[in-house]
């Protein structure tokens, strides 16, 4: 009897730490199942399968690049730069395709070819320039942007119309991302698990100084690592511009920060020595599943990013949990019982396809609200004019009694095409769409008209797709005026500076061809610089300080936004009002502020509050079945010092 009660006990603890183990061993897909157990039970529309391949399709490209990463990674190095090789290689794609009429395939072998060219110069730098792989792969970072920008001019470039398919589905339902990253996937798999130089990776992450004891050419595999990281990229790149139908000379801006996210979460250590491609998968999984999911459940985009930082930290600690507690990930091609992992997955699978059943009685038999529901997607809410267009639409819709989901898509089209498909597949009544770009918010905005839901377009209109009404001041003719305010307050003569918005914006593209459309009526004055400043007021501020270096003598500046306007008047200090004159442009409160205290001269005010309200008021409208106008133009209005007081955005 005493002997049974031992080992009973025994085999009690032994199964309990077994399924610690368990747990430690694979924290990453334990997360992931957790995740999907925990959205299907909080939000009805997360579990449908329209929106899982959402979520396959927004994981696609992050994950293809931390396939890339991975490599880096293991070998204990680090790749900052594959979000803007990625870019560069899908602009040397359509450049050379459509500027150049080189054939399509020879064009992607070029794209190809520039990125594994880019890694090779981040090898070289690292094995024989010794230079740090932070400091190497940092300056490749600006360095291909930068190309992308140069090749690209500012603007993006419709991509091939015979590559484009890549952004396609196949029968109608499979999204070919997805088969892309599943690919991918299985190449960096058989790369790290049964290749001569996937067995070097570990080894050099392992212990660098041994592994060159051992006879490895370590500066040689430095380069081809590198190389392959390049190519992943590059691959990353052709899809996402495939999904936009446009490379953008912006576009995966940021995306290296999540490759490397995935890479962490899916285990492998930032020391080297351990990683694999399936545990990457399931950390760019994770990161999908969990914007995903916090766009459904309206969650704001600040607080996602603070989410998706907590779980980042969660990772690695329990990296580090998972170390003290002795348990030890498997290392592909390093050993290890390939059953037992194929098992787990199995059996993971099954346990999630339960859990998530049982809870999908919860969001049955529920009557369905007859609240309307609508969603907006903003380009960006780091800049008052498009949060003033924000307090507009839900001043309104909480006006009519519609439920309004606004999401942030900072300045990202990619992330915006993801949020556009979640409102899509969530069965909103109406999309409300600020474009980050005209061109690339097309395929989301088909997708939407495909599900017959109306799409009502906000201070940008959308190319190549249909949209309901388009609710916008003209852009172009904000820039004629704001050239005509500066010429006329300089009497027709003097020596202006123009600062820019951000690059490859379509805001900053039609305002910029308004301001020289409209100096053309003033060929007195003479235009000395030109400089991009983001519409951001620090950089305003930097740039115009930069200017004044050169140009002291300025007698006026036109700004394509207020932030980039209040920057340089902080830079010309006593001078602005004064000797400087200064246009803005937008009608934020603080330039208005500006404008009313005269430093600011004026400001190109577009309303931006009335622009919501229209929107939304237009969206219910057309999700009603009434008549909508195609073009609802708000007119733009110059805001000086003489007529402020009375002006309301």
């Amino acid at each position: 009897m005493a002997t049974d009660t031992l080992k009973s006990r025994a085999g009690a603890g032994g199964a309990t730490s077994g399924l610690r183990r368990l747990l430690l061993d694979n924290g990453a897909l334990t997360a992931l199942i957790v995740l999907v157990i925990a959205l299907s039970a909080l939000s009805g529309d997360f579990l449908t399968t329209d929106n899982l391949l959402n979520v396959g399709v927004q994981a696609a490209v992050t994950a293809v690049l931390a396939f890339g990463v991975t490599f880096v990674i293991v070998s204990a190095g680090i790749d900052l730069s594959v979000g803007s090789v990625a870019a560069l290689s899908a602009t040397v794609l359509t450049w050379t395709a459509t500027s150049h009429g080189v054939p399509v395939a020879l064009a992607v072998v070029l794209s190809v070819a520039t990125g594994v060219a880019a890694g090779l110069v981040n090898g070289f730098l690292i094995s024989y320039g010794k230079l740090p792989p932070f400091i190497a792969t940092l300056a490749m970072l600006s360095v291909a942007r930068g190309l992308s920008l140069v090749i690209s001019e500012g603007s993006p470039i419709p991509f091939p119309a015979s590559v484009s398919h890549l952004g396609d589905t196949l029968g109608g339902w499979l999204p070919v991302p997805v088969l892309v990253m599943i690919v991918m996937g299985l190449i960096a798999a058989f790369v790290l698990g049964r290749t001569y130089i996937g067995r070097s990776m570990y080894a050099i992450g392992g212990n660098e100084e041994a592994a060159r004891l051992s006879g490895l050419r370590v500066k040689k595999q430095k380069l081809a690592i590198y190389a392959f990281s390049g190519l992943f990229a590059a691959v990353a790149g052709i899809v996402l511009a495939s999904r936009l139908s446009s490379a953008q000379p912006q576009a995966a801006d940021g995306y290296e920060l999540d490759a490397i996210a995935a890479v962490v979460i899916g285990g492998a250590s930032l020391a080297g020595g351990t990683g694999k491609a399936s545990g990457t998968l399931i950390g760019a999984l994770i990161l999908a599943v969990l914007r995903n999911g916090l766009n459904l459940l309206n969650v704001s985009a600040f607080w996602q990013q603070v989410v998706i930082g907590v779980v980042i930290a969660l990772a690695v600690l329990l990296d580090t949990l998972r170390r003290k507690a002795g348990a030890t990930p498997v290392a592909a091609g390093t050993g290890g019982n390939k059953g037992k992992q194929a098992g787990t997955y199995a059996l993971a699978a099954v346990v999630t396809v339960a859990l998530v059943g049982a809870t999908s009685f919860l969001h049955n038999g529920g009557s369905s609200s007859t609240t309307p529901k609508m969603g907006l997607s903003l380009s960006t809410l780091n800049n008052p004019f498009f949060v003033q267009i924000r307090a507009g639409a839900q001043a309104e819709a909480k006006k009519l009694g519609v439920d309004l989901t606004v999401t942030d898509a900072q300045n990202d089209a990619s992330q915006q095409a993801n949020q556009l498909q979640n409102f899509t597949s969530s069965g909103l009544g109406a999309i409300i769409v600020n474009p980050v770009d005209s061109d690339a918010a097309s395929n989301s905005v088909k997708a939407a008209d495909k599900a017959k839901i109306p799409v009502i377009a906000v201070d940008r209109g959308v190319n190549k797709a249909t949209v309901d009404a388009l609710v916008a001041s003209d852009n172009v003719k904000g820039g004629e005026l704001a050239a005509r305010t500066i010429g006329e307050k300089l009497g027709g003569k003097g020596r202006i500076v123009i600062l820019q918005g951000q690059a490859g914006t379509s805001a900053a593209r039609e305002r910029a061809a308004g301001f020289a459309a409209g100096l053309k009526a003033y060929p007195g004055i003479q235009v000395v610089a030109q400089q991009p400043a983001d519409f951001d007021r620090t950089k305003g501020l930097d740039v115009m300080s930069n200017l004044l270096q050169a140009h002291p003598d300025v007698q006026g500046v036109i700004a394509a936004n207020d932030e980039m306007a209040l920057g340089a008047i902080k830079a010309l200090g006593s001078k602005a009002g004064k000797s400087v004159q200064v246009v803005g442009f937008d009608g934020t409160p603080d330039g208005l502020k500006a404008v009313g205290s005269g430093t600011l001269y004026a400001s190109v005010a577009q309303q931006p509050s009335q622009l919501g309200r229209i929107a939304v008021d237009n969206a219910l409208k057309a999700l009603q079945g009434k008549t909508v106008e195609e073009t609802v133009k708000v007119p733009v209005k110059v805001v000086t010092k003489e007529n402020v007081a009375g002006f309301s955005g």
